[in-house]
């Protein structure tokens, strides 16, 4: 089977973004791949954290995992931090990296806002998230469009690595979600849906109560002109709610156009709110179970090892590449 990595930042109660852009493709994954999914926590720290949080963080996610049906079972749950082989090989990597291709990333220029003095670590963090994939042999990355430089990066860096070493790495492949499927904020559709957005209501997280998930979505922006058809250019507003509408459903948006009998925006919105809720039931549900199990302590302790078990042989295979110790 092909081996597929993903991971996600422990910063947050996850939304309905990350969900169905690729949190979702995690589970349907692991039916017919060897997959290994990690809560990147080393990541995290590009920006400052409450230690503390960050820790109840982490077994946010990890707990999140498992409530969306990830299957420590099928699949490799771990924290990155707990497998040190992540950051050894970030640094060989940084070292076959150039300052110009980091500088030029779209997210180091947002987030770095033009300042000419940030953190090291927000330069340097995509070299971080290629040795997360390339650590493992990985064939498959499933990610969201918004990674699409860089996975381009990761597979850049590979290249490089072995056309100067001989075989090297493995050069893996996105999987990216259909652009029509991209979920944006519902405040403004024009823009990708955030953690970090300052307006709650404009996103919706996993975790939200029923009465926040139907305020949000009877808030959510639309237009003036009453007309229900798709077409993210000139009707941002009512496709992304569309968009939500399928994915959630598994209806196409075609079909649910053809079946509607709304009589306003307002409909549409009252659908939708039932809709998402149903959706989110289970997955609240399955976390609350898990999120103060000792179960979910063991699950990450034995993912650890697991990981461990794959990324040491890799590391070493490079180090011999490199020259790096004292060899074998």
């Amino acid at each position: 089977m092909k081996r597929v990595f993903s991971g996600v930042q422990p910063t947050g109660n996850i939304h309905i973004g990350n969900y169905l852009g690729a949190l979702k493709q995690f589970v349907e994954l692991q039916e017919d791949h060897e997959c290994i999914y990690c809560i990147v926590d080393e990541h995290a720290i590009t920006v400052p954290q409450d230690p503390k949080e960050l820790r109840e963080h982490i077994l946010d996610v990890a707990a999140l995992y498992m409530a969306i049906g990830v299957d420590p079972k099928k699949s490799i749950i771990f924290v990155q931090s707990q497998v040190s082989q992540h950051a050894e090989l970030g640094w060989v990597l940084c070292c076959n990296c150039y300052t110009g291709e980091l500088s030029r990333m779209t997210q180091f220029k947002a987030k770095s806002g033009g300042n000419e003095s940030v953190g090291t670590g927000l330069l340097t963090y995509p070299v971080l998230m290629a040795a997360d994939i390339l650590l493992y042999d990985t064939d498959v990355v499933p990610v969201g469009n918004d990674q699409k430089q860089h996975i381009e990066l990761t597979r850049d860096i590979a290249i490089r690595v072995n056309n100067k070493y001989g075989k090297t790495f493995v050069v893996p492949e996105g999987r990216f979600m259909k652009e029509g499927a991209r979920i944006m904020a519902l405040d403004d559709p024009e823009a990708k849906m955030s953690k970090s957005a300052e307006n709650i209501h404009s996103r919706i997280s996993l975790l939200d109560e029923d009465s926040k998930i139907k305020k949000s979505i009877m808030r959510a922006t639309t237009d003036s002109d009453g007309e229900f058809r798709f077409d993210p250019v000139q009707k941002p507003g009512v496709s992304n709610l569309l968009n939500i509408y399928s994915a959630f459903s598994g209806v196409s948006v075609d079909e649910i156009l053809a079946g509607q009998n709304w009589r306003g925006y307002g409909d549409l919105k009252k659908e939708l709110v039932a809709v998402t809720q149903e959706a989110l039931a289970p997955i609240k549900k399955n976390y609350e179970e898990i999120r103060h199990s000792e179960e979910l302590i063991r699950v990450l302790n034995d993912g650890a090892e697991r990981a461990t078990a794959i990324a040491q042989p890799v590391m070493q295979r490079v180090r011999d590449k490199f020259g790096l110790g004292l060899g074998r």
